[in-house]
């Protein structure tokens, strides 16, 4: 009876707009068959993140999927939205 413990990366979703969502497990296993296990990481990748840190298999679906015009898409559309919320900001706190 050998216990193992491995730690992987068991889902890897893309989401509108080319979010990446990825999911980190970590399992305790007995001659192969999983005893226990429990989800231990999320994280989301954004368009033009660096992702230098993530395994290979993650950089291999970013590259896939951030694209020029995805990563510039998703830019714009960030400052956009940034800049509309300093405007409502803005108005806010104006004097009345």
């Amino acid at each position: 009876m050998a216990l193992t413990k491995e730690v992987l990366i068991d889902q890897i979703t893309i989401l509108e707009e080319g979010v990446i969502q990825t999911r980190e497990v970590t399992r305790i296993m007995e001659d192969g068959v999983v005893l226990s296990f429990q989800y231990t990481n999320r994280k989301i990748i954004e368009p033009g993140q660096d992702v230098s840190e993530e395994t290979q298999k993650v950089k291999e679906i970013v590259s896939a999927v951030h694209k020029p015009e995805v990563v510039s898409a998703y830019t714009t559309k960030v400052a956009a939205k940034q800049a509309e919320e300093a405007a409502k900001q803005a108005a806010a706190e104006e004097p009345k």
